[in-house]
């Protein structure tokens, strides 16, 4: 039985029945879906209760619940024990308990009441001061289905939903281990989100745990809607352009990070699992890397680091070349290069800055269109626009190739938000190359450099995979993919702490 001692004695569940009712009523006042039902028992009916839930968070039938209540009382409501008086009431439950449907016994008004909006049934009884709690079974949510956001090639289809209790079924039908850990608290005075955290007990660090429960000790009675909202509390550094947490809607993804000692965060009507805490080298990786062969794994790892590359220092590149180091060109393509910027009015900066202006905006209309369309207005708004603006001599078709290719490397990266950062970065980068050259940029990726080699996540440095440096561990499981077997043999070391 669950008991919860009340705050103050306002919260009391009353003893006099018309009084529970009126304080339901007052509270739930213009809510069409609240469902009352008023109940007699005993002899003569004498005995009066009432029951009260709200019909659009459940699914079942009330009446069941209080027959299984009444059915607990009939031993006592037959023969010498006619004569039922609410300390007999009282005592009956708190000592033998409700026999169906798993309750629980309520002394706060207020909890009685988060339990309504919680999607359970409570009843009340004249003459006793407490209340039973059952959970109905809720609403139908969107069924397990493959994942939305992550495509998946090799490894389970199935994916995490909007109901937090089915995604925990999800992991642990995966992982079968004691040693899962799934803690809760409830945040936001209106919404009264549950969020859930798990961890994989004697693998976490318990340095990074005890950080990690003081930062959501922080959230207090914030509204948190969706998963995305715990992640400013986690990070560190608010304004770094790089992501410190990882995203996934794929149990298997959350379950290989628990076996590594990372931590995941679960909110109630979000699909989301945020894994924490996200270091650099963890954003090249995906599940499917240890699901396919170790030459074509490693292949793709190497193609996305090189698509990072890309993505990150492409158009500042050009500029700078283009600009001021035109020496290290080679003649023919420099020659090609100054042959299709011959009429081009904008200096290489400024023609940069146009096309990837235009790029972030048909990439954004083609994220918010809806899906039938959105992908059509995205390519052929790229292929309208590119070729009108090199026919009205806007730009040239080499600065339309950088920054399309600039694009798509941003797009094979596993992981949305390090595309995000790159965008961020490749902005100023752009602007040191067309002010300092190559000397702006070996600038920039110093301060680039010092910022990651400083930013640190729950108390680990961002870097910590890739410093202090090790040759094998970057071959084995980060430019490379060393088989399964031998990764088993040697497992991944925990986060270094200084």
């Amino acid at each position: 039985m669950k008991h919860r001692k009340p705050r103050s004695a306002s919260e009391l569940v009353s003893r006099e029945l018309t009084v529970n009712r009126e304080r339901i009523e007052e509270l739930f006042c213009h809510c069409h879906d609240l469902k009352l039902q008023s109940w007699n028992f005993g002899s003569g009916l004498r005995h009066s209760a009432f029951s009260v839930y709200l019909e659009t968070l459940t699914e079942g039938s009330q009446e069941s619940y209080m027959k299984a209540t009444l059915r607990d009382l009939s031993p006592m409501l037959a023969g010498a024990d006619a004569n039922l008086t609410p300390e007999d009431v009282r005592l009956y439950f708190e000592g033998q308990g409700v026999t169906t449907h798993t309750p629980s016994i309520l002394d706060s008004f207020e909890h009685a009441v988060k339990q309504i909006l919680r999607g359970c049934i409570v009843i009340f009884i004249e003459g006793w001061d407490h209340a039973i709690c059952y959970s109905m079974p809720g609403i139908q949510t969107r069924a397990v289905s493959e994942p939305i956001m992550e495509s998946v090639v090799f490894g389970p289809h199935n994916s995490t939903i909007e109901d937090l209790h089915t995604n925990i079924g999800l992991l642990r039908s995966l992982l079968r281990t004691p040693r899962l850990k799934f803690e809760t608290f409830y945040s936001g005075v209106e919404s009264d989100r549950e969020i859930v955290y798990g961890y994989l007990d004697g693998t976490v660090d318990p340095q990074t745990l005890a950080e990690f429960k003081t930062k959501m000790s922080r959230i207090g009675d914030q509204e948190i809607l969706d998963t995305s909202y715990l992640e400013e509390w986690v990070e560190e550094s608010r304004y770094s352009p790089f992501p410190q947490v990882r995203y996934t809607e794929r149990p298997d993804v959350a379950n290989a990070a628990l076996l590594e000692g990372k931590i995941i965060v679960l909110v109630q009507g979000t699909p989301s699992i945020m894994i924490c805490p996200g270091l650099f080298v963890e954003f090249f990786t995906t599940s499917e890397d240890y699901y396919q062969r170790t030459i074509y794994a490693s292949l793709i790892r190497t193609l996305r680091i090189v698509a990072f590359v890309i993505a990150l220092t492409l158009p500042s590149l050009y500029i700078a070349f283009s600009t001021f180091h035109p020496e290290l060109i080679p003649t023919v393509l420099l020659l090609a290069i100054l042959d299709t910027r011959e009429k081009i009015p904008f200096p290489a900066f400024i023609e940069a800055l146009i096309m990837e202006f235009f790029f972030e905006l048909l990439r954004e209309a083609g994220i918010r269109l809806p899906r039938p369309i959105g992908s059509a207005v995205s390519i052929v708004g790229a292929l309208v626009i590119g070729q009108a603006a090199i026919q009205a001599k806007i730009s040239s078709p080499i600065m339309v190739i950088v920054v399309a290719l600039t694009g798509i490397a941003s797009f094979a990266l596993p992981q949305y938000n390090l595309g995000v950062a790159l965008r961020i970065l490749r902005f100023p980068l752009m602007l040191l190359a067309a002010t300092l050259g190559g000397f702006g940029l070996m600038i920039g990726y110093f301060l680039i450099l010092l910022h990651v080699t400083k930013l640190r996540v729950l108390g680990v440095p961002y870097l910590s995979s890739l410093s202090p440096f090790e040759p094998g561990q970057l071959i084995r499981d980060f430019l490379l993919r060393a088989p399964i077997r031998l990764l088993m043999r040697s497992p991944r070391k925990r986060p270094f702490r200084e």
